[in-house]
């Protein structure tokens, strides 16, 4: 396993995504994913307090966290975790949600408990507020590094507008150290402006989606249906998550097989070729299925690959 950072932390530069905790996968089954993570040399945790809820119920958001910190256990202080504030946590609650300072705080000591912790390595706004001044987050989030009870601060689904703002609130004070937002090989609009915001800054980018909710993993391809419970047979609709997709996918697999190696190895190898990612973060449902994304990072592709590549996509 290589390592990267993000600010003052170290990161494996193939993470874990923890979003299936709690709505696919059971407590046990998530420890059984996790067990395997570190066994394989993962050290980076990524979760936030609204994942675990089902595809209609908000009943169980905060169950990733819970399920995270239970089979972490003793091994929490050999681990970096992050997690995400911002989306509401309520359906009938309308202040549990965004990036006031008191929701900020509340939040923050809120994952804690749940993750069963004393400190967030990295603790994420999951997207912006428009209702909260940026500034305000900023401030309470510096708090809470003062504090010791986070080490870094990131932001989720921000554009080059909105982090061009809180680079300006951040001057004179606490600045983010990562942005996470889509992208992989079907999705790539982070290269527009995110990505060179971030090469000229030196905030880390984290890559969602990596796999393109699977789309990326080999078992689609031309001619043949969704596999039974994957993301695509219920997931809303998106771009990069519709079948139409599978003859450019086909061109991904064939260019991958003519050099010798598998689509997931393109997908997180052409990832990691891009200095600005620090982690990629893929979720598991499986310990086989950790096992193969750890085992994908095999490819240092040249210049010439990556030109062709783009012709692709």
């Amino acid at each position: 396993m290589e390592f990267r950072t993000i600010g003052p932390l170290t990161v494996s530069t193939v993470g874990l995504g923890c979003n299936n905790f709690g709505r696919r996968l059971d407590a046990a089954a998530s420890a059984s994913v996790v067990g395997a993570a570190l066994d394989a040399g993962i050290n980076f945790f990524d979760t936030a307090d609204i994942y675990g809820y089902g595809e209609h119920d908000f009943s169980g958001t905060g169950r990733s966290e819970e399920f995270l910190g239970k089979a972490l256990g003793s091994r929490r202080s050999e681990v970096v975790v992050a997690t995400k504030f911002g989306i509401s946590m309520s359906k009938t609650d309308p202040s549990m949600r965004g990036g006031s300072r008191r929701w900020v705080r509340q939040a923050c000591e809120d994952s804690l408990r749940r993750l069963g912790t004393d400190y967030i390595d990295l603790y994420q706004m999951h997207r912006p507020d428009r209702d909260s001044h940026i500034s305000e987050t900023l401030e309470a989030l510096g708090e809470l590094l003062a504090e010791g009870k986070v080490r870094a601060v990131g932001c989720s689904n921000f554009e080059i507008e909105q982090l061009e703002e809180a680079e300006q609130a951040a001057a004179s004070g606490v600045g983010f150290a990562s942005v996470q937002n889509e992208y992989s090989l079907l999705r790539r609009e982070a290269e527009d402006a995110v990505l060179p915001f971030c090469a000229a800054s030196g905030m880390s980018f984290l890559p969602y989606f990596p796999l393109a909710s699977g789309l990326l993993t080999g078992k689609y391809r031309k001619g043949t249906g969704a596999p039974e419970g994957s993301r695509l047979t219920w997931w809303e609709p998106r771009p990069h998550q519709t079948l139409d997709v599978l003859d450019e996918v086909e061109a991904l697999a064939v260019f991958a097989e003519g050099e010798g190696h598998t689509l997931l190895e393109l997908a997180f190898s052409w990832l990691l070729s891009r200095t600005e990612v620090s982690s990629v973060i893929a979720g598991a449902t499986s310990p086989d299925q950790v096992r193969a994304n750890v085992a994908a990072v095999t490819w240092e592709l040249d210049p010439d690959q990556l030109t062709r590549l783009t012709t692709i996509t």
